[in-house]
């Protein structure tokens, strides 16, 4: 798992180095600290833009804008990540240069943070998004096949706003799409089977949700490509595929749509998810990232949430404002509290 972390000129965090010794950790500390920044790193442990989609010239320290590092050690491999001014992210793995699709291969990193309470309530995209986040957990190669189907459509789009009438033009992408595009709705089928069956399986104190994929596109996608072609081209944009699926989340123990539950319900509900993504991950390098979730949860749960996460093994980082918040999590975690020093965030080790 993850053993160390060193932090270079990374928001709000000057330098930073935290040592972890794989119980759960509490990290606490006021707003603005730069509690949340922490767990931001980790999650650039993984492909993508982190837990809050930010670019990389977001992420460095603007006191002296010289770019940003992180440094990680896990019980196989190092791993750094950095980017200059102005220059995309690098990823090395062991010393050497690595695309960041292969950092799935090292680490399933999951989390869970407050703007993503609405993700019931909002657009179909962020949603999309939470799913292949957890697909990406079971097969990383998800990562790679999303990225072919979105170039490819890129470039069918590209014709399609160009008015490009010859058939000829479109043949081989939407090929490409339609092979990336069956891949892709077969690891989401597998993910929402494995994350439904992990829920049942649980004595757990957070529901149940049932999970449905709309609006995949038919099952011969290269047929409707063909077949769509004008209508696509009169709205510059491709219609049908597994682009535009949403995700559904029915609360099972009392049949409502999750988007009419109330607003603890539908947390309760992505607490569960992503719990529920973790044990169904057993056996693998799983990092759970929590940000201010026990904030919103009353003091029954709040222990309950700690029990399950000590029971199901996987590395769980947690923020929250004051050290009570984890007052039943006791000795079973590791605290470190995070202040506002005068260079910036400074990181020292608690007890509870």
């Amino acid at each position: 798992m993850l053993r160390e972390l060193k932090i270079l000129q990374f928001r709000s965090h000057r330098r930073a180095e935290i040592a972890l010794d794989g119980r759960p950790v509490a990290i606490y500390g006021p707003n603005g600290a730069g509690k949340t920044n922490i767990l931001e790193a980790v999650s650039l442990l993984s492909p993508g833009r982190g837990l809050r989609r930010a670019q990389a010239d977001e992420l460095m320290r603007r006191a002296e804008a010289v770019g940003w590092k992180l440094r990680a050690v896990t019980d196989t491999h190092e791993i750094e990540t950095s980017a200059l001014p102005g220059e995309s992210r690098r990823v090395e793995i062991d010393g050497k240069a690595a695309p960041q699709v292969a950092l799935a291969q090292i680490l399933r990193v999951l989390w869970l943070v407050p703007s993503m309470d609405r993700l019931w309530i909002e657009g179909a995209e962020g949603r999309r998004r939470f799913l292949d986040r957890m697909v990406m957990s079971f097969t990383p190669a998800h990562a790679e096949v999303t990225l072919a189907y979105e170039k490819a459509m890129r470039e069918r789009n590209r014709l399609l706003k160009d008015m490009v009438r010859d058939p000829n033009w479109y043949h081989a992408l939407e090929a490409q799409m339609a092979e990336a595009g069956a891949a892709i709705r077969a690891n989401r089928a597998e993910a929402l089977t494995r994350i439904m069956q992990a829920q049942a399986d649980a004595a757990t104190a957070f529901p149940a949700a049932h999970l449905v994929l709309e609006n995949e596109g038919p099952e011969d996608l290269a047929a409707a490509f063909d077949a769509n072609r004008h209508r696509d081209m009169s709205a510059g944009r491709t219609l049908e595929g597994p682009h535009r699926a949403d995700l559904l989340a029915t609360y099972v123990e009392k049949d409502a749509p999750a988007a009419q539950c109330s607003t603890g319900e539908q947390k309760a509900l992505l607490i569960s998810l992503i719990l529920a993504n973790a044990r169904a991950l057993a056996g693998e390098d799983v990092v759970l990232l929590l940000d201010e979730v026990a904030a919103h949860l009353d003091s029954g749960r709040r222990a309950a949430l700690y029990d399950e996460i000590c029971a199901m093994g996987a590395q769980v980082m947690m923020t929250g404002t004051g050290a009570e918040l984890f007052e039943a999590l006791g000795p079973r975690g590791q605290y470190l509290e995070v202040i506002e020093g005068p260079q910036g965030s400074e990181v020292r080790e608690a007890t509870p």
